[in-house]
């Protein structure tokens, strides 16, 4: 398994749904410091990888990064996953950042009923 892949998957799907991932680990049943013990060198289990794949709604291989989810135009990753993947960690940060920003805004349109 590679760490740095599935603590980036964790946060890159989090912010997909729109949710901090310490929130999502806690949500999901995995414990808040899920992704602390992870870099701190702890395998997760079987179990806990998929409470928290369940919760973000992807497989296991997407969330460990084994298998990229299907984009409509074949079996790899989108643009947008690429070019997220390529960024480093503090760009990173940044556009989750502003993909739970916009998922704010878009909720709080969705609840306007505009």
């Amino acid at each position: 398994m590679n760490v740095e892949v599935f603590v980036q998957n964790i946060k890159y799907y989090c912010a997909k749904k729109g949710v901090k991932p310490t929130n999502a680990c806690k949500e999901s049943g995995v414990g808040a410091s899920f992704i602390s013990d992870i870099n701190r060198g702890q395998t997760p289990s079987v179990a806990k990888v998929q409470m928290l794949a369940d919760y973000l709604g992807v497989t296991t291989s997407e969330l460990l990064g084994e298998k990229m989810p299907a984009t409509g135009e074949g079996d790899g990753p989108s643009e947008n996953e690429t070019l997220f993947r390529k960024l480093s960690p503090d760009l990173q940060e940044e556009a989750l950042r502003y993909m739970r920003y916009l998922a704010a805004q878009s909720d709080k349109r969705e609840g306007s009923g505009d």
